[in-house]
């Protein structure tokens, strides 16, 4: 028998996730099809073009996002996290050597004419894996072998992605930052974060000694501050010089450690975009190429856009890879400035609700899991518009729920499919 306090699914799901969701994804089709319009399909529809390809990828992923949220358990989640983040960190190593190449990365697995790629799945498999643990009633995120524990979680599959020479897909990672960061950890570590971006910067881009001199300013100014205000006893005294001696030489290592990542890790393309955007070189008909023209479409659409299907960049082929990294730069020139903005406000709303009914939950591991997806969900939000417009490097990484792409865009229906069947399981009994 229904009792009397469980409310149906127009009450128990939040449509303010479900309508820009929605939204993101017909958007996304239309523009799409505006990519390889110029090529003449018969239609939108087209199966022979990705326009059609990716209504399929669409229908397939709505048929299994209400399979989750209708008719899968949410209990469940919990149960196959630590096996399915096994599994599919087994396959993130495996794929490193059996893959198939792909424009230089070893990440794909070809099954006939499907081909997936494990690093899409693991978004959802770390994201459940660390709701797992840090959910547990004795879990201290101030507690180091707690801490240690949760940076390996994350840290196996940036490697094994890394191998697999997928730098935009690792540095998504980075995003779950803000999820420890909801659960406590401490600031220092995102302001330790943002230290060796820009330590990366000046290595690149400054004589050594620079960034050396900065390193050791802040370490002397963290021990004049910590010294008046937090280091009375001699205890505290000598943890502060030992702790500060150690970031010395942590920060010392990592600083002569940049050039031979930069030369020996990344691939030569990939320093070649780090040196085009850093302005230490200039290749407008290399590997600056993408981006100028993107940013050429995007300016030429002003304020109101060049109407659909009505931009010269787009339907011309200028812009390589239009449908998929660069799809932005469609909307900018069809759409306009006002075009950019409401899909950016989409997403931003879309993250916002998230987050919103992530912090509403009582259950500590859905609060967990969907800042994961609000995580994950800004970082290539962030990435991708940002290599559009010229402020990040192109590093391939597609704008979610929009860009042409099958394995994507079941990945985040899944996230969000999950993270609404988690919601809804704490809101149908209240």
């Amino acid at each position: 028998m229904r009792s009397e306090h469980e409310r149906g699914l127009t009450k128990s799901i939040d449509w303010k996730i479900i309508v820009p969701f929605f939204l993101l994804v017909f958007f996304g089709w239309l523009n799409i099809y505006a990519t390889v319009h110029g090529a003449e399909p018969d239609s939108i529809f087209d199966p022979a073009f990705r326009s059609g390809k990716q209504l399929i990828w669409i229908f397939c992923s709505l048929g299994l996002g209400a399979m989750v949220i209708l008719l899968v358990s949410p209990k469940i989640w919990e149960v196959i996290a630590t096996p399915s983040y096994l599994l599919v960190l087994f396959l993130l190593f495996l794929v490193i050597f059996v893959g198939r190449d792909i424009k230089g990365s070893n990440s794909w697995f070809s099954l006939g004419p499907i081909s997936f790629q494990p690093a899409e799945i693991s978004k959802i498999t770390t994201a459940l894996m660390l709701a797992t643990l840090m959910s547990r009633q004795n879990f201290r995120i101030d507690r180091m072998r707690d801490l240690g524990i949760v940076g390996a979680v994350l840290l196996l599959p940036m490697l094994a992605i890394l191998c697999e020479h997928e730098t935009g897909s690792m540095l998504v990672y980075v995003g779950y930052l803000f999820t420890l960061y909801r659960e406590g950890l401490s600031g220092w570590w995102i302001f330790a974060l943002g230290s060796a971006i820009l330590l990366f910067i000046l290595v690149l881009t400054t004589p050594v000694y620079v960034p050396l001199a900065l390193l050791f300013a802040g370490i002397l100014t963290c021990f004049l501050v910590a010294r008046r205000n937090w280091a009375r006893s001699i205890r505290q005294k000598v943890a502060l010089r030992r702790g500060l001696l150690a970031l010395a030489a942590i920060g010392t290592a990592y600083i002569f450690s940049v050039g031979f990542v930069f030369n020996n890790i990344l691939q030569e393309h990939q320093q070649k975009r780090i040196e085009v955007l850093l302005g230490l070189t200039e290749d407008p008909s290399g590997v600056g190429y993408n981006v100028n023209q993107s940013m050429i479409a995007i300016g030429s659409g002003g304020l109101l856009g060049k109407g659909y299907l009505g931009g010269t960049q787009t339907t011309y082929g200028f812009v390589p890879e239009q449908s998929t990294d660069f799809i932005f730069c469609t909307v900018g020139e069809e759409w306009g400035f006002l075009g950019c903005l409401a899909v950016i406000a989409l997403y931003a709303f879309l993250i916002y609700r998230i987050v919103v009914d992530a912090d509403d939950c009582r259950e500590a591991f859905t609060r967990i899991y969907g800042y994961g997806v609000a995580s994950c969900l800004f970082m290539h939000l962030f990435i991708n518009v940002g290599m559009t417009v010229g402020l990040m490097p192109v590093i391939g990484i597609p704008l979610p729920l929009f860009s042409y792409g099958g394995s994507s865009l079941l990945t985040f229906t899944l996230m969000i499919s999950i993270f609404l069947a988690l919601y809804r399981q704490e809101k149908k009994y209240f």
